[in-house]
């Protein structure tokens, strides 16, 4: 670069949905630096994630949030609208001056530094860098479904019929993930060239637009001589976990998706053969090691005992942001059950003083808010924010209580035998792609739909298994079969179970030739709301009375209960009928001694004053969402430019 052209100035463009706020403040202060321009748009389903955003825009000149919102599905046409609209805004911005724009998810990290990316880009300040497919082109005409016309409305993109590829011009596309110099976002913006307008209608009317819309008319334009075949990114792909086609909810066709990085792919980074300065995708609930490395990598460790480097913490409820309706009556049951079990702890702590209620609270209305809480990418429960009365002072309290899943898995002690099974889970929302379940600890109701998973050890040889389903009152609610490959990991399968489950605690046993290999139990959890409101009876009795005929599936399964040891207990019936029509204090009483078992209340601290002697302060400790995270908390800019 010659001495007189000053280094090229970058417009970051951050299209971010979700909940993963502190993973996108990391995002956001490895990427930052005063010289550069950032643009975000918050998708208009994410107002907590808004909030936030918002909040960083108003401390920085040089941040600004779009002031309209999308609802950006995956492959939905919305998408390059949104591109395409953030890049006409930017370029009205008379005072920002910027060279190239650069578009980046939550899901993304840097992993060379600011300084490398604008060096390298200085010196190739006329080029276009995207990724393109390959060489087949028919191949990928059908794959991406550009032959077919499809229609975004109610945020699902619908397919509507065969149609025709333009002729006279070469249809490309591959990433949608691109480095664009302004001149060529000029020209797609501004241009009135027939090729440009005939570009926008035909792709206003395509699945994964944003995956060709840009190739196409960059290759078909004056400026093709610019095109470079790299977007400068590194993908995680892993075609045989990442494409279960997991969008078929929201678009009538299968897709692909990265997996998420994880510690072993450090080397992959420094080892890349081509220039790469971002990669994706990275999940810090699934795995934050990876992006602290990566961190440490690019700037250096953080000093010895900075707290919270470890912990990672994800807002999933926040009262002020969120409707009440978001959460199924399920999850609000078990957020209230959760809060009444660290304030049960508070009081239990204070034993010895049976007069004193300076520790004794009771909870008023819904939570505030709820995290998840991870510490060194183990998942360690709920933590519950709540507003209590303490009733020795009659003042309200802002509280956050810490609630901790047990495991129930017991492994069977087979002499003799190489028992392949090392773990079973039940829960919901599972995640083939990640081999995770996104109901995180497993919280299930009478209307879920469970799936069982069991992992497994790699052996020379085949296994069947069969695997059992056992309700509270020993119906057996499905058994099945599975083939466990010599070489599978993971084996899961959702039975079609009628609802609604019963409430209560479910067994679920895997055997091999009806030798017992492993087993668990569950709870399914009695709804303390209905439509957000207080159960009334009738509802109770329809939701907890089990499934019609006491039958799960079409067959009967009672021919096994001699074959598995599993009486059946009048008292046990008597009992579950008896609890299905509880309402009010009682069914809160039901269901809290369901869930002590399998959940343990670790901790509660004290948001601000507390009448409570020993009550804890929540910044104090380690674990609360309001303790210190220095990794994700963003400071004024230091003279060098950057965050820390």
């Amino acid at each position: 670069v010659s001495i007189t052209t000053p280094p090229v100035r970058i417009a970051f463009v951050l299209v971010v949905h979700g909940r993963a706020s502190r993973q996108f403040q990391r995002l956001f202060k490895a990427i930052y630096h005063t010289s550069h321009y950032y643009y975000i748009h918050v998708d208009r389903r994410s107002n907590f994630l808004h909030r936030e955003v918002l909040s960083i825009a108003s401390q920085l000149p040089n941040v600004r949030v779009t002031p309209w919102r999308m609802a950006t599905i995956w492959g939905g046409a919305s998408l390059l609208t949104m591109y395409l609209r953030s890049m006409e805004d930017l370029l009205k911005m008379t005072d920002w001056t910027w060279d190239f724009f650069i578009n980046l998810s939550a899901a993304d990290y840097p992993i060379r530094t600011n300084e490398q990316l604008v060096s390298f880009l200085s010196v190739y300040r006329n080029m276009n860098f995207i990724k393109s497919h390959g060489r087949d082109n028919a191949r990928f005409i059908r794959k991406q479904g550009l032959d077919r016309l499809f229609y975004e409305c109610d945020t699902h993109m619908w397919r509507l019929g065969d149609r025709k590829i333009p002729e006279g011009i070469a249809v490309d596309g591959g990433s949608d993930w691109f480095l664009l110099n302004r001149p060529f976002v000029d020209y797609v913006v501004n241009s009135k060239d027939e090729l440009v307008s005939r570009m926008k209608r035909f792709y206003t009317y395509t699945l994964l637009p944003a995956e060709s819309f840009f190739h196409t008319v960059l290759e078909n334009s004056v400026l093709c001589e610019t095109m470079v075949d790299n977007n400068l990114r590194l993908t995680n792909w892993n075609r045989k976990l990442g494409c279960k086609c997991q969008y078929k909810h929201i678009v009538d066709w299968c897709g692909c998706s990265p997996n998420d990085f994880k510690p072993s792919d450090l080397l992959r980074f420094q080892q890349a053969s081509r220039p790469t300065f971002f990669a994706r995708k990275f999940e810090a609930s699934v795995n934050q090691e990876i992006i602290s490395q990566l961190d440490a990598f690019l700037f250096g460790e953080y000093p010895p005992g900075t707290p919270g480097l470890q912990a990672y913490w994800e807002n999933i409820f926040e009262q002020e942001t969120d409707r009440l309706s978001t959460l199924s009556d399920s999850t609000l049951s078990h957020y209230h059950a959760f809060a009444r079990m660290g304030l049960s702890r508070a009081a239990a702590s204070l034993q010895g003083h049976p007069n004193d209620n300076s520790c004794r609270y009771v909870a008023m209305s819904h939570p505030v808010s709820v995290h998840l809480y991870f510490l060194s990418d183990q998942f360690l429960g709920y933590l519950v924010h709540l507003v209590a009365t303490n009733q020795a002072s009659a003042q309200l309290e802002s509280l956050e209580t810490w609630v901790t899943p047990k495991d129930h898995f017991t492994l069977a002690n087979l002499p003799n035998t190489n028992n392949r099974l090392q773990h079973i889970q039940v829960g919901s929302d599972w995640d083939p792609k990640e081999r995770l379940f996104r109901n995180w600890g497993g919280l299930l109701g009478p209307e879920d739909e469970p799936v069982a998973v069991q992992r497994w050890s790699r052996s020379q040889s085949n296994l069947t298994a069969t695997v059992v389903w056992i309700d509270p009152t020993n119906v057996i609610a499905a058994t099945y079969d599975i083939l466990v490959d010599a070489s599978a990991e993971v084996t899961h399968y959702r039975p079609p179970l009628t609802s609604p489950l019963r409430p209560g605690i479910w067994t679920l046993r895997v055997l091999h030739h009806w030798n017992l290999l492993g087993q668990t139990s569950f709870v399914v959890a009695p709804l303390e709301f209905h439509q957000q409101q207080p159960i009334q009876k009738e509802e109770a009795l329809r939701l907890h009375g089990g499934p019609a005929r006491n039958s799960y599936m079409e067959q009967s399964f009672h021919g096994l209960n001699p074959v598995l040891r599993l009486p059946v207990s009048l008292s046990a019936v008597e009992e579950a009928e008896a609890n299905s029509g509880l309402t009010g204090a009682l069914l809160h009483h039901w269901l809290d001694g369901l869930l002590e078992g399998h959940w343990a209340a670790s901790d509660i601290c004290s948001m601000g004053p507390s009448a409570c002697p020993i009550m804890k302060r929540c910044h104090l400790t380690s674990w609360s969402s309001a303790s210190p995270d220095p990794k994700s908390e963003l400071s004024t800019p230091r003279e060098n430019g950057r965050i820390r």
